[in-house]
């Protein structure tokens, strides 16, 4: 696997035995762990809720549902990849409602070659998703910089009469010569004046 020092973790929901034992085998321990079989929709939601699955896969019908509902809301979520197994007779109709949510579908019976397929494109689907979530946490990490910067320099220009460029040039100023984030210099402000 291209991914080796990653681990994912699984959860498979399907009420037909013979699919979990068909799948476990695909799934060894040094790639996917944990990894959790649940036989209807609302076992997942609850195992869901519990803790954040990497790849769900779900082999529909379900006894509480067919399934499609369950596969785009939790391709919605952004820590996870969906893979929903259909029969031939549906595939057609239901991979054109759920294509746009992102959710990867596959035909059963499907070859052991193309199960493998499909885990690797889940995988790097899971990767790119990861690099998102650091993007976004790196924009907000960033935002709040900038929010609090705003918010000392609004403090400076109130008690002290600065400009806003003067209280600018004051943090920045603070920040090279302490060798500090202005977001530590701007909550110094915050923490003297308030």
């Amino acid at each position: 696997m291209v991914f080796s020092d990653q681990t994912y973790s699984v959860l498979v929901v399907s009420a037909a035995r013979k699919f979990c034992d068909a799948i476990a085998p695909l799934l060894p321990y040094s790639e996917y762990y944990p990894v959790c079989y649940v036989d209807n929709i609302a076992a997942a939601k609850r195992e869901l809720l519990s803790r954040s699955y990497d790849l769900v896969l779900i082999n529909a019908p379900l006894p509480d549902d067919f399934g499609t509902r369950f596969a785009i809301d939790t391709s919605g979520r952004a820590d996870c990849a969906v893979l929903l197994f259909l029969r031939s007779e549906v595939y057609e109709e239901v991979n054109l409602k759920v294509q746009p949510y992102g959710v990867f579908t596959l035909q059963v019976p499907t070859p052991v070659q193309t199960l493998k397929q499909g885990l690797q494109w889940m995988t790097a689907a899971r990767e790119r998703l990861r690099r998102l979530e650091k993007k976004t946490v790196s924009m907000e990490e960033k935002m709040e910089e900038i929010r609090l910067v705003n918010r000392a320099k609004w403090i400076l220009i109130e008690q002290l009469k600065m400009t806003e460029a003067e209280a600018h040039r004051f943090i920045e100023k603070q920040a090279m010569d302490r060798c500090s984030a202005k977001r530590e210099i701007a909550l110094g402000i915050i923490k003297t004046y308030q």
